[in-house]
């Protein structure tokens, strides 16, 4: 009978939904709004540590940078949308399915391309290059410098030369996972180049594995002393 009862109030919900279109928007409208809450509080957190003394400034940066949130996902949800409809669809061969998500991931990689380079223009009226460099940080949730640090503490042998060409590698990953989707994306865009910068360390003939041990050993005592 419970069920029975369930079935009937979600049959009732979904007629209301359908005949009353008022319903369905303000349902929208309401999830707009919460998203809109939730990416000015996460780019008001990155605006805030930016050293500005101007509240104007401030407010600028942080609604610059919430609109880059809004336009990523735009671009990124299209994107997957198309990629769902086109998986769903019996018709295509599987061929014909990967050869159109491919060309649907170009579009969304030009588009992605276009829109990083109007944030930065926006932000550059508003901050320097310092504090621009802070914001990307603060989309990557601080890699790039967690990283850079971790190797050089690792690694202590490093050249100089050896340092700006891992720095270089950290700051081209960084340009690329603020434009990312998700965290797990992000990571993993670091992770790649991670993998680059070791190849070009053993390349270099700079021994990392035993370094690394030792490093981490050093991390866990740090950590255990508090």
């Amino acid at each position: 009978m419970k069920k029975i009862a369930i079935t009937i109030s979600l049959c009732l919900f979904g007629a209301i939904w359908l005949i009353n279109p008022v319903f369905a928007q303000q349902k929208t409208e309401e999830s707009e709004v919460v998203y809109t809450k939730v990416i000015t509080q996460r780019a008001h957190k990155i605006a805030v540590k930016l050293d500005l003394t101007d509240t104007l400034k401030v407010n600028k940066a942080t609604a610059i940078i919430a609109d880059q949130y809004r336009q990523l996902g735009i671009i990124h949800d299209l994107r997957n949308d198309q990629v769902k409809a086109l998986k769903k669809d019996s018709t295509l061969s599987k061929e014909v399915v990967a050869a159109k998500v491919t060309e649907l991931e170009k579009i969304a990689d030009l588009k992605l391309k276009k829109q990083h380079a109007i944030y930065l223009s926006k932000l550059a009226k508003v901050l320097n290059k310092e504090q621009i460099g802070k914001v990307k940080d603060g989309m990557t949730f601080g890699v790039l410098p967690a990283t850079y640090k971790g190797y050089v503490e690792m690694l202590p042998m490093l050249t100089e030369k050896q340092k700006v060409q891992i720095l270089a590698y950290l700051t081209e990953a960084r340009e690329l996972a603020i434009d990312a989707e998700s965290a797990e994306k992000k990571h993993a865009t670091f992770g790649k180049y991670k993998g680059r910068i070791n190849n070009y360390l053993s390349a270099e003939g700079v021994e990392t594995k035993k370094a690394r041990e030792i490093w981490e050993q050093k991390l866990k005592e740090r950590q255990a002393k508090g």
